[in-house]
């Protein structure tokens, strides 16, 4: 019999695993699967807070639905009459004291008209003249490993990259964009580029696609997003599920791998999926020829907070769902979601509820990272006046730090990983690396990790 480890229970190694159960049932293959979570609970960034009425995440709060690999997922868990849809509306920018609208017809900041380009009441009209330049300059150098910063002020010009796109961007990436390669984050524009001659008419092109990826572009669950956890651990039958405790060695030997646990207890195996953040793993091998590609893998931190009053939500602008901050701007926070106007499931009385992101980007954030509870609070009822003019006290409320856990994918990173990975197969086979800090930031770019795992697992089995 083959032992299969899992090590960690976070959304990729508990969708690795349930791939895992999948295969070994539908091929009878004689395997002991086990998954080890150092927390008491699964879930990883994955977690759900009820207060009250209100549902409060303390990691991401959905799904991108239109990854291919989402939906019959969620179908094969049974989870679909529990799936609820963000409501689309307008998306703001803080900037000089005033919330201006995006523009309609633009993705992540990034016209897809010459109409959606001049409506901008963020840039000049000397930014939207230079933005013309993107119909005629040609793209002789850039690739999709080289920076999305650089790629766009090439060829929009450096205001509205300034002032409209990174604002955007930065509001769902971690790290400058100069800092991010094109494949880490929007490669069809360079694929827009080269076939249409333009990234706004590449855009414009492909503008249904967005449209509707717009409507219902994101999914939930009716208790939250720890449903799907849930779930999981209730269907993976044929798995062992060690929780509360870590693993502390990983040891080669003549057949396979030695684990230690920290409550003394070891396992034999011959696969192990290692779907811990990247320094986790780094430890557990203990190989010093990976240390100098390890420390080129990035990770950033970050403060989130909800606020939940008792007052409608109807106190928000008309058709709002919340808005990013501009460097100009005198607020502390760099974005702020509307989420009872966004996710309607998550405040059972349509009373307010607000989560504001504070990053590691942000220059007062060593500051913010030093303060109590109570003093984050205050910083945040101070952005929410300034912003909404909502004075009123929160009835309750919910903080999270994520202290050096959010990937940042650097123009480094794939070539470290490359390496990593060739040193692994000779060093560690049969050793796998898998989760956010390798692969992708999203739950979908993870649940579609834990499959592609399980399948390079199998394809040593069969």
């Amino acid at each position: 019999m083959k032992t299969i480890v899992v090590v960690g229970g976070g959304i990729t190694g508990l969708s690795a695993m349930y791939y895992l159960q999948k295969i070994k049932r539908e091929y009878k293959l004689d395997t002991k699967l086990v998954l080890i979570e150092g927390e008491k609970s699964l879930g990883g960034k994955i977690h759900t807070v009820q207060k009250g009425d209100f549902i409060m995440e303390t990691g991401a709060d959905s799904i991108v639905a239109r990854n291919e690999n989402v939906l019959p997922f969620v179908h094969e868990l049974g989870l679909d009459g529990e799936l609820v849809y963000n409501a689309t509306g307008i998306s703001y920018i803080h900037t000089k004291d005033k919330l201006l609208e995006i523009p309609k017809d633009s993705v992540f900041g990034i016209p897809m008209t010459l109409e959606s380009l001049f409506s901008s009441e963020l840039i000049s009209a000397k930014g939207k003249l230079e933005a013309l330049k993107d119909l005629f300059r040609k793209n002789k150098h850039f690739t999709k490993e080289t920076s999305i910063g650089e790629f766009l002020e090439y060829f929009l010009g450096k205001e509205i990259v300034e002032k409209q796109i990174t604002p955007v961007l930065a509001g769902v990436y971690s790290g400058g964009l100069y800092n991010l390669t094109m494949a880490s984050t929007l490669p069809y524009l360079l694929e827009y580029k080269e076939k249409y001659g333009s990234i706004i008419q590449g855009l414009g092109k492909n503008k249904d696609q967005f449209q509707s990826a717009s409507n219902k572009k994101f999914i939930s669950f009716q208790n939250g997003l720890s449903t799907i956890i849930n779930r999981l651990e209730e269907v993976l039958e044929d798995v062992e599920i060690k929780k509360g405790t870590a693993v502390k060695s990983i040891e080669k030997g003549d057949d396979g791998y030695n684990i230690g646990l920290a409550d003394g207890d070891n396992i034999q195996t011959e696969y192990i999926v290692l779907a811990a953040p990247h320094q986790v793993a780094e430890k557990l091998l203990n190989e010093k020829d990976l240390s100098e590609e390890f420390a080129k893998l990035q990770n950033s931190s970050n403060i989130t907070m909800y606020l939940a009053y008792d007052i409608p939500d109807e106190q928000l602008p008309k058709d709002g769902t919340g808005f990013i901050v501009a460097e100009d701007s005198a607020l502390t926070c760099n974005a702020c979601t509307w989420t009872s106007r966004k996710w309607t499931h998550t405040s059972k009385s349509s009373s307010l509820l607000l989560r504001l992101f504070y990053k590691k980007s942000n220059p007062a954030y060593q500051h913010l990272d030093s303060l109590s509870e109570e003093e984050l609070l205050k910083v945040a009822e101070q952005d929410i006046e300034k912003s909404l003019g909502i004075t009123e006290k929160p009835i309750s409320y919910e903080v999270t730090k994520w202290n050096d856990l959010m990937p940042v994918y650097s123009l480094q990173h794939k070539s470290a990983l490359d390496t990593i990975n060739a040193k692994m197969a000779e060093l560690f086979p049969n050793v796998l690396l898998a989760g956010s800090s390798y692969y992708g930031v999203g739950i979908a770019a993870c649940i579609a990790n834990g499959e592609e795992t399980a399948g390079k697992v199998a394809d040593s089995l069969l």
